[in-house]
């Protein structure tokens, strides 16, 4: 199991999620040659958000982003500016099947001070 994390700021909620480059190893493996590659995640209640990641053509840096199913999942989340973000890839050591999940935190505030991100709780 890999995951990464990410708190989400204003472009994150409204356009597209940009990624640092180590995402890519919570993410699945691009295609040779291609910079986009497409996958569903499963969110905390077990439903499938479908995905597209693209990076860069080229240039040093990868600069992963997700496009395609990002904002319907912000939408559908309610997630806001200083919310957390986490992508899982897991490995089923029975069948070798990896397997994608998204989950979504909001942050937790107290007095104005940030204390924390708490997962959304299935409904």
């Amino acid at each position: 199991m890999t995951g990464c994390s990410k708190i989400l700021g204003k472009i994150d909620t409204k356009t597209r999620l940009s990624l640092p480059t180590r995402f890519l190893k919570s993410l699945p493996p691009f295609k040779s040659g291609s910079h986009v590659v497409e996958f569903e995640a499963t969110d905390e209640k077990g439903e499938a958000w479908a995905f597209q990641c693209s990076t860069r053509k080229s240039g040093p840096y990868r600069k992963p982003v997700l496009t395609t199913g990002w904002v319907a999942f912000v939408k559908s989340k309610k997630l806001q500016i200083g919310d957390k973000v986490r992508f899982i890839k897991y490995k089923n050591r029975a069948t070798a099947t990896i397997s994608y999940k998204v989950r979504a935190e909001k942050e937790i505030k107290i007095f104005g001070a940030i204390i924390g991100h708490a997962p959304i709780p299935p409904v």
